[in-house]
C-alpha cells in the first residue's frame, strides 16, 4: 500500500469518527487520535475489528490522547472500543514531565489506563522507576506495579514488591519487602512513602535503618534520607556502639550525633550493664553523654543486686571506662541493704567513689548515718562495696530492737566504715566521739545503758547490729542502770531520728510529683497522620529561611518538642 492510499484511509477513518461523534456514538472519553499511521493493514482472523499500523523507514507509529503521545513499532487499534495495543519500542510521553518506555503497552482511551509490559521504565526527569509490568492511571495520575520494582534517583535506590507512584505529589508508596540502598545506610521496611523532591521517607510497620555507626528500628517514623535525620513514634530503638535508646518517640540526627527521646524511655549502657529510665532524655554520642529528666532513674547491676539512683535531673558523661553519673536536686538511691538521699549524687566509674553531697543521709539496713558529706567507695576489680567515709559531723543511729523505745547512737568528727562481702562490718569514729548503747545479757535483759566519750570508737557489726564496741584513748563514761539515766540524757547532741524518711523499696525513690507526671501526647501513635499534609508543611518550613535551621522544630516531630530542662 503506497503513501497516497494510506493518507486517503486516514482521512476516511477520521471522517467516520467525526460522523460517529455527531450521532452521539463516541464512547465515554475522547477518542484516541492517530498522528502518524505509517503502514496499515487488517487481520480479522487474529484481531477482529482492529486496524493494524506499523512503522515505516522514516518514523514510528504515533497516537495522541488528551495530552499524551504514544510511539511504537506496531499498533493494533480498536477504534470502536477506543483502545489499542502497542508493540515494540513503546514510548508514552505525558507533557514534559512523564515518559514511560516498554516492549508492550495496552491503552484504554475511555478509562485512560495504560498497562506497560516487559522492561518497563517510567521517568519524571529526576527519578526512574523500572519493573516488569506497570499500570499507569492517567485519570488519577498514579502508576503502580505488583510484581517487584525499582526506583532510582540522585540519592537512593529503592526496591519493593508493590509500589505506587503519585505523579502530582511526586511520591512513591512502597509496600512489601521495601529496601533502600544508599552508600551511607540501608533501609528495610514493610511500607515506606518516599517523596521524590525532598527525599523524605515515612515508614510504617517493622522498619530498620542501618548506618555506619548506628541502627534504628521503628514501626512508624520519618527519615530525611539526604542528611540522615528523623524520628520514630512507635516501638522505636536506636543502637549506638555502646548505648541502646528506646522510647515512645525518638528523634535522631547523624550530623550532630544527637538523639532525644520522649515518654517511657530506656537508655541501656551495653558496656557497663546499666540502664537509664525517664520520660525525657537527650543522648550526645560524640560526647558519650546522656541527659535525662522526668522520673529519671539510673539502674546499675552490682553483684546481682541493682542500684537505683534518682534525681530531678540525671547526667551520665564520659567514656565507658570513665563514666560519671550525676543526680541533681532531690537525689535518692536504693539497693537491697543500702539507701540514701541528699541534694546531689556524684558517682565515678574510674575511681569507684559515689559522693552524697549536701544534707546527705544513708541507711544501712537499720542504721541511719548522717554527716556533712558521705562517700561510698567500691572495689574497682570486684565492683563490690569496699568502704565508707562520712566527713564532718558523723552520726550513726539505730533503734534499739529489743526495747523499741531507745536508740543506739555514736558520733564523731569523721566516720570510716569497712564493707566485707557488701555488708558493713567495721565502723571507726574519730575525734570527739560519743556513744550511747543499750546493753543486754544473753536472755535479752537490759544490763544498762553505756554512755561514753573518747578520742576514737570502733564498732564491730554483725547482721547490721552492733556486736562489740572498743574505746580508744582515755575513754570517759559509765554504764547506767535504766532507772538512773534520765530520758533527756539518752540522746546525744544533734540527734534527729528520720526513720519515716527511710527508703525501703526502689519505688520510694520517687516522690508524688514523679508518680503523677503528665506525659506528652505523642501524635501519630494511636491515630494515623495525614502524611501528605505533614510533608507539605515540612517542605514549607524548610523553604522558609527563618525556620530552615538545623535542629529547628520544623525538622523535629511536633510531639517530641519538649522544652529542655535547664542543666545544672
Amino acid at each position: 500500500m503506497d503513501l497516497k492510499r494510506i493518507s486517503i484511509f486516514i482521512f476516511m477513518f477520521s471522517f467516520f469518527i467525526a460522523v460517529a461523534q455527531e450521532k452521539g456514538q463516541e464512547p465515554e472519553g475522547r477518542q484516541i487520535n492517530i498522528v502518524y499511521g505509517a503502514n496499515f493493514t487488517k487481520d480479522e482472523e487474529q484481531f477482529p475489528g482492529a486496524s493494524i499500523f506499523s512503522k515505516d523507514d522514516e518514523r514510528q507509529v504515533q497516537f495522541e490522547h488528551q495530552g499524551a503521545d504514544l510511539w511504537c513499532d506496531i499498533a493494533i487499534y480498536y477504534s470502536q472500543e477506543n483502545r489499542l495495543k502497542a508493540i515494540g519500542n513503546v514510548r508514552l510521553q505525558q507533557g514534559d514531565s512523564i515518559e514511560m518506555n516498554s516492549v508492550k503497552l495496552d491503552y484504554d482511551g475511555n478509562t485512560k489506563l495504560a498497562k506497560a509490559m516487559e522492561n518497563v521504565d517510567l521517568s519524571d526527569g529526576k527519578m526512574t522507576l523500572t519493573t516488569d509490568t506497570l499500570y499507569f492511571d492517567r485519570e488519577k495520575q498514579i502508576s503502580f506495579y505488583r510484581s517487584n520494582g525499582k526506583v532510582v534517583d540522585s540519592v537512593n535506590v529503592l526496591t519493593s514488591k508493590i509500589g505506587t507512584y503519585f505523579t502530582e505529589l511526586k511520591k512513591v508508596q512502597f509496600r512489601n519487602k521495601v529496601h533502600i540502598d544508599n552508600p551511607e545506610y540501608i533501609i528495610d521496611s514493610e511500607q515506606l512513602d518516599y517523596y521524590r523532591i525532598s527525599k523524605n521517607a515515612y515508614m510504617y510497620g517493622p522498619s530498620t535503618i542501618t548506618g555506619e555507626e548506628y541502627k534504628i528500628y521503628c514501626e512508624r517514623g520519618y527519615y530525611d534520607t539526604k542528611v540522615e535525620r528523623g524520628y520514630g513514634v512507635k516501638n522505636t530503638r536506636i543502637d549506638y556502639s555502646n548505648r541502646i535508646i528506646e522510647g515512645d518517640s525518638v528523634y535522631f540526627d547523624k550530623a550532630t550525633s544527637f538523639a532525644s527521646a520522649t515518654n517511657n524511655i530506656k537508655v541501656t549502657d551495653t558496656v557497663n550493664n546499666s540502664v537509664i529510665r525517664a520520660h525525657y532524655a537527650e543522648v550526645f554520642k560524640e560526647k558519650d553523654s546522656v541527659f535525662a529528666t522526668k522520673r529519671a532513674v539510673a539502674i546499675n547491676l552490682v553483684q546481682q543486686d541493682s542500684l537505683y539512683i534518682h534525681g530531678d535531673t540525671l547526667m551520665v558523661t564520659g567514656k565507658p571506662e570513665s563514666r560519671i553519673v550525676r543526680a541533681f536536686r532531690n537525689a535518692k538511691f536504693y539497693k537491697t541493704d543500702l539507701s540514701g538521699k541528699c541534694d546531689s549524687i556524684h558517682s565515678a566509674e574510674k575511681t569507684g567513689i559515689t559522693k552524697l553531697i549536701t544534707n546527705p543521709i544513708l541507711w544501712n539496713v537499720d542504721n541511719q548515718i548522717t554527716g556533712d558529706s558521705i562517700h561510698l567507695i567500691s572495689d574497682l576489680e570486684t565492683d563490690k562495696l569496699d568502704s565508707l567515709k562520712v566527713l564532718e559531723n558523723a552520726f550513726i543511729i539505730s533503734l534499739d530492737t529489743i526495747s523499741k523505745t531507745g536508740y543506739n547512737q555514736a558520733k564523731g568528727k569523721d566516720l570510716f566504715g569497712k564493707f566485707i562481702e557488701n555488708e558493713l562490718k567495721i565502723i571507726d569514729l574519730v575525734k570527739n566521739t560519743e556513744v550511747i548503747y543499750y546493753m543486754y545479757n544473753d536472755d535479752q535483759e537490759l544490763i544498762g545503758i553505756d554512755k561514753t566519750i573518747c578520742s576514737k570508737i570502733r564498732l564491730l557489726m554483725a547482721n547490721s547490729d552492733i556486736e562489740d564496741i572498743t574505746f580508744f584513748v582515755n575513754p570517759d563514761g559509765d554504764i547506767f542502770p535504766d532507772k538512773e539515766l534520765p530520758v533527756e540524757s539518752r540522746k546525744l547532741k544533734g540527734f534527729i531520728w528520720r526513720g519515716d524518711e527511710r527508703i525501703l523499696t526502689k519505688d520510694d525513690i520517687f516522690d508524688e510529683d514523679d508518680n503523677t507526671i503528665e506525659l506528652v501526647k505523642i501524635r501519630g501513635i494511636d491515630n494515623p497522620i495525614d502524611i501528605d499534609a505533614e510533608e507539605k508543611e515540612r517542605q514549607k518550613n524548610e523553604n522558609d529561611p527563618v525556620n530552615n535551621i538545623p535542629n529547628s522544630k520544623a525538622t523535629k516531630p511536633k510531639e517530641t518538642a519538649v522544652k529542655k530542662v535547664q542543666k545544672p
